[in-house]
């Protein structure tokens, strides 16, 4: 019997219209007011009720019908998901009862999926559209561990398929990523008739794959050893960067001639006691970058895009190559990247520079409804978004959907391209500039920076340096700007910031996305122009804000110190000298899941409070308190801190914070000391990007 739908289909489309309209205000044109969604429109396909749509996995069928893996272990056949003609979508479920599929493809008239511990292949015998036959094509080791997922499969132009294996974590240093199964962290090229040849290690979380003309891509989440997320391309014998799958390194077929000592000379691992933490607090340790590490270790790998964590997401998924034509708009041929915990896509434009892949990433598009984790074309050039969160977290409140993107036949004024120039960069944009704006250097900012290659989970910015732009040469037909530029570092990333006054030609519009990221692992050879050098300006301060923790917020927080003498700083984290005593110990804790381990707390007014954090996740957290009603809002302006973001531990500069806590890592704790604020209720909340909606709980002053 067919599905059927609660809602008809024009409530649904409605309802995603209003419920995406407020989270477009800060990615609009700010002259011309329009917003990515008059570009892009996302279109909601209707879930029956009762399906728990958890998408894993996205596959066209050659009818143009959606077949769909879930992280439930189904796998649907959707028809009709375009909803031709005002009908709804028919959900047929092909197959069931596997292990959390977390990828899919159709090859040959057959559906294949990855599960947690094989390749699996579907096969429809009597042709009633139900798998008969779940047939193993390969299988691989599990210890059991809750982290260790596996990804694809990707199909390969010689017809072979690669799956990718998550690192696992284990006993205390359970933020440490391991491999404790042969072949865990990483890829693998599986034949059609079930042979395994491991191709490429050095993985933490490479939940992202995809074919980029012809070459096999991946990307990567932030943790240990992994600064930000980014895509790579690998050939087979590359590493990647995370050590743990060096583990397998020296079997006979491994490809894969680096070692675990290679690294671990180099960096110290911090094994065990207080240095296995997963903090950075120590500013003179010395460190590498990947830049040094891959010129003393031959064949580690750096990435060919960084996506900055923070500013371009916190979780990379999915990718997927736009086709070359005009199809889906001016990007034709340029890369799109999912991100599961800010439920957005970031776009990519890639060149080769001396044989190695490089580019610029730049925002796209937001406001899916839940995390973004699968990309698929659809046989009408819409776009299928597959979408989960639970137990993940993603800005996108729903716990799964699907949605389409579909392009409005409008095309936006955006930086279509940043090329490398031998002097600096060239920027492509989509429609003619005006000239005069855009011929001033002082239009342009570009900051380089890097990251830190350590065991440590994630990594600030560092070495942050901003190159002086001798000059901004504006094309005869406008579409062009060639900046040439100082200091640019190989192996580095590079913030190009463009200035609102730089508009269209006609003044109708400004940039809808103003900045883009640009890693430069090779600076391509060629002429030089030559123009006069200009002076540096005055140098922009990088903390991006002012973000004095010693100034305690106004009225309650204000209210409350005065009453007791004393003047704390918001990150109060050593006891007053003041305090005699202690009047309430407070302990909370984290739970996966994105969870505190309390969810309701009391204090009383006026009292001396000893507040411990203890974070026991996987992930770093911070613990925030705010007025009821305020943490979204604080959220919010913390995902605005830029590069910066990591640095300030996602705490903004705003009165409608009380008292926090930085970002504490995997392990570790933080205690802060304040006075309880007048009667009423607050919240405390985690303010890291995508989790800030769900990570909340009550604290009542009595």
């Amino acid at each position: 019997m067919k599905a059927i739908f609660k809602n008809i289909l024009i409530t649904c489309s409605v309802t995603a219209m209003l419920g995406n309209s407020a989270v477009f205000a800060q990615n609009r044109s700010a002259k011309s007011g329009v917003g990515e969604k008059d570009f892009y429109r996302i279109v909601t396909v209707p879930i029956p009720e009762g399906v728990e749509l958890e998408v894993g996995g996205l596959a066209l069928l050659p009818n143009g019908d959606m077949g769909v893996s879930t992280r439930r272990g189904d796998v649907y056949i959707i028809q009709n998901p375009y909803q031709l003609n005002g009908s709804l979508p028919y959900y047929k479920k092909f197959a069931t009862g596997m292990h959390e599929l977390l990828g899919l493809a159709y090859k040959d008239g057959i559906f294949y999926c990855t599960q947690r511990s094989e390749l699996t292949k579907l096969i429809d015998k009597n042709g009633d559209g139900k798998a008969d036959v779940y047939e193993t094509v390969f299988s691989w080791q599990l210890s059991g561990n809750y982290h260790e997922y596996s990804y694809g499969p990707i199909v390969m132009p010689n017809g072979n398929m690669m799956v990718n294996l998550n690192s696992g974590f284990f006993d205390s240093e359970w933020w440490r990523g391991k491999s404790a199964m042969p072949w865990r962290s990483w890829s693998l090229e599986i034949t059609p008739d079930g042979t395994m040849n491991p191709y490429a290690t050095g993985f933490r979380s490479p939940c992202g794959q995809g074919l980029i003309d012809g070459k096999y891509f991946y990307a990567e989440n932030q943790g240990d050893w992994i600064a930000s997320g980014y895509i790579m391309q690998l050939d087979k014998g590359d590493f990647a960067m995370h050590p743990a799958g060096l583990n397998w390194a020296a079997d006979p077929s491994s490809p894969v001639k680096v070692r675990l000592n290679d690294i671990y000379s180099r960096i110290n691992p911090r094994f065990n006691g207080s240095e296995g933490k997963i903090e950075d607090r120590d500013p003179t340790r010395p460190y590498k970058t990947l830049a040094e590490m891959s010129a003393e270790v031959k064949g580690f790998k750096t990435p060919a895009v960084w996506l900055p964590h923070g500013v371009l997401g916190n979780s990379t998924s999915g990718m997927i190559q736009i086709p070359k034509d005009d199809s889906f708009g001016p990007f034709a041929g340029q890369v799109l990247v999912g991100d599961q915990a800010q439920s957005r896509i970031n776009r990519v434009f890639l060149e080769q520079v001396k044989g190695q892949y490089q580019g610029a990433a730049f925002a796209f598009r937001e406001g899916f409804e839940s995390g973004v984790l699968r990309l698929a074309w659809g046989a009408d050039n819409s776009l299928f978004v597959g979408q989960t969160s639970r137990g993940w977290g993603s800005t996108g409140q729903k716990l799964f959907g699907l949605q389409r993107l579909v392009w409005a036949k409008k095309t936006p004024f955006e930086m279509k391209a940043v090329r490398a120039m031998p002097d600096g960069f060239e920027i492509e944009f989509t429609k003619p500039v005006n000239k005069k704006a855009a011929s001033d250097p002082d239009a342009y900012t570009i900051t380089g920076f890097t990251y830190k290659y350590h065991p440590v989970y994630g990594s600030a910015t560092v070495r942050e340096k901003t190159s002086i732009v001798n000059a901004a040469i504006v094309s005869e037909d406008g579409l062009r700007v060639r900046l040439v530029a100082d200091s640019l570092r190989e192996k580095y990333i590079h913030e190009i910031k463009v200035d609102s006054k730089v508009v269209s030609a006609d003044s109708s519009f400004t940039l809808l996305h103003p900045v883009a990221y640009y890693t430069l692992n090779n600076i391509p050879d060629g002429a030089k122009l030559n123009v006069p050098k200009r002076k540096p300006k005055m140098e922009h301060d990088m903390a991006g804000m002012n973000m004095d923790m010693g100034t305690p917020a106004p009225s309650t927080a204000k209210a409350a110190a005065a009453a007791n003498g004393i003047a704390l700083k918001k990150n109060q984290t050593v006891k007053p000298a003041t305090w005699t005593t202690i009047d309430q110990t407070v302990t909370l804790g984290t739970k996966p899941g994105l969870k505190y381990d309390k969810t309701d707390i009391t204090v009383k007014a006026g009292t001396k409070i000893k507040w411990l954090f203890t974070n026991n996740d996987d992930m770093p957290h911070n613990c925030v308190i705010v007025p009821q009603g305020q943490a979204i809002a604080v959220g919010e302006l913390g995902m605005k801190l830029g590069l910066q973001s990591v640095k300030l531990s996602y705490i903004p500069n705003t009165p409608k914070l009380l008292f926090n806590t930085t970002l504490v890592g995997p392990g570790s704790a933080q205690t802060i000391y304040f006075v309880a604020p007048k009667p009423g209720k607050y919240t405390y909340v985690c303010t890291v990007p995508g989790h800030f909606y769900v990570m909340q709980g009550t604290l009542t002053v009595e």
